[in-house]
């Protein structure tokens, strides 16, 4: 992610209103919001009346995230995983595809681990990720046109075009984002991005490998069963 126009790029959405929908069902208040970013969900988890442990490696996200907070609910922490709390939380929440961001199993298994570790019995691990084979990234490629945003400190217009190495054989798809001035041209960031697609069956024996049990797979921001056909999984882990 670049924090400086990622608010900018990612608004409040269908995805976001169904988090908050699952955690009215949540019984009791610590939660702790792994990869926070620059907070832009968090501090609505905040609202809903959840204490929350924020925390994300970005370091420049953080700083950002802290000076959008209105309230004492939210501890900010750069970190990652391994700062999680022992039997500690009611539930752990990563949004906007954070899961695809470990590209390694032996990655991916430390953080379903630690979070098992974390939550309190009966405490929950709830998070998203896309479908490989909705092959959205064919999508991704097809479109050649800037996103547009503005730099929240000078108010300059800036696009953000993307590339793309596509998808290798370990299902990992990799690409840069790069942020320029529309009118010096100048680059201000350029970052280079991976993502791994694990299959449904895949994220659910990793969670189960953990200790997860009634573990559920919703499909497309509704509380219905996921499909092959789905574009989104929602994964509801129970400790």
């Amino acid at each position: 992610m670049i924090p400086l126009v990622y608010d900018q790029l990612n608004r409040f959405g269908e995805d976001d209103t169904f988090f908050l929908s699952l955690l009215k069902e949540i019984k009791g208040k610590n939660l702790a919001d792994l990869g926070c970013g620059t907070g832009r969900v968090t501090l609505h988890f905040a609202k809903a009346g959840f204490d929350i442990t924020a925390i994300d490696p970005n370091k420049e996200a953080i700083e950002l995230a802290k000076t959008k907070q209105t309230s004492n609910q939210v501890e900010w922490i750069i970190g990652d995983s391994g700062d999680l709390k022992t039997n500690t939380y009611d539930v752990v929440i990563m949004t906007a595809n954070v899961a695809q961001v470990f590209l390694t199993d032996i990655d991916w298994e430390q953080v379903t681990s630690n979070v098992f570790r974390s939550l309190k019995e009966g405490g929950c691990f709830i998070f998203d990720t896309r479908n490989p084979k909705a092959e959205v990234w064919k999508k991704w490629m097809a479109d050649k046109t800037p996103d547009i945003a503005t730099h929240p400190k000078t108010g300059e217009e800036l696009e953000i075009w993307t590339e793309y190495d596509g998808m290798d054989e370990k299902q990992i798809f990799t690409f840069y984002e790069t942020v320029k001035s529309v009118k010096s041209g100048e680059v201000i960031q350029r970052e280079k991005l991976q993502l791994r697609f694990r299959t449904q069956k895949e994220v659910k024996v990793a969670l189960e490998k953990s200790g997860f049990s009634d573990v559920k797979c919703y499909g497309d921001w509704e509380l219905k069963e996921a499909s092959e056909e789905s574009s989104s999984f929602i994964f509801y882990g129970t400790k």
